[in-house]
């Protein structure tokens, strides 16, 4: 894979974790800088998908949903309208602990007929760690106008890459979505 975008969706409503998912602070930095020192071995093109000015501290590009309220089909319809790449790193904001290692070895396994490659356990999926391909665009625009917004759903609709990994290495792939699972976290680390 030559060239390859990177999007952060940074769109969602936090109403679990009563602020801006994505600065939430994890081990003195918010959780969205994690993210970016993660991805920047692998690629310096990263861009924001989000509908607030919080992140403007940053010095990337942000771009606002196309259509509104629709999660995370939404924010992904408004990476792939928005990007030159034809492969692009789709990332949720409250994934402090992933890794370049792992956003290399997806990059690795990625086989070039799917058009979509995502990590998965025996007992999770995890759609929003994934590479997406542009040509799913109109698959998903049909989706948001049928107002099916199902992540599940929708991966069933296109041809898609599954790279099974162990439970024990799920760790870094967990998102945070409540206080309580960052005092989680950060017992777990402790």
């Amino acid at each position: 894979m030559k060239t390859l975008t990177a999007f952060i969706l940074c769109g969602g409503k936090s109403s679990r974790m009563k602020s801006e998912k994505g600065l939430v602070l994890f081990q003195g930095k918010p959780f969205i800088e994690h993210i970016i020192q993660a991805i920047l071995p692998i690629t310096e093109n990263i861009q924001f998908i989000t509908n607030t000015k919080e992140y403007d501290y940053l010095p990337y590009q942000k771009t606002a949903d196309i259509i509104k309220d629709k999660g995370p089909l939404g924010g992904i319809y408004t990476a792939l309208e928005n990007s030159e790449t034809e492969f692009n790193l789709i990332l949720s904001c409250d994934i402090p602990l992933i890794s370049s290692e792992l956003l290399a070895e997806l990059i690795a396994k990625h086989n070039q007929e799917a058009q979509i490659t995502i990590f998965a356990t025996e007992s999770r999926i995890h759609p929003l760690i994934g590479i997406y391909s542009k040509k799913i665009i109109p698959v998903i625009k049909e989706a948001i106008d049928n107002n099916e917004l199902k992540m599940m759903d929708f991966l069933s609709k296109v041809p898609h890459q599954i790279i099974k990994i162990e439970e024990s290495e799920n760790f870094p792939l967990t998102n945070i979505n409540s206080v309580d699972e960052l005092n989680d976290l950060n017992i777990n680390l402790s």
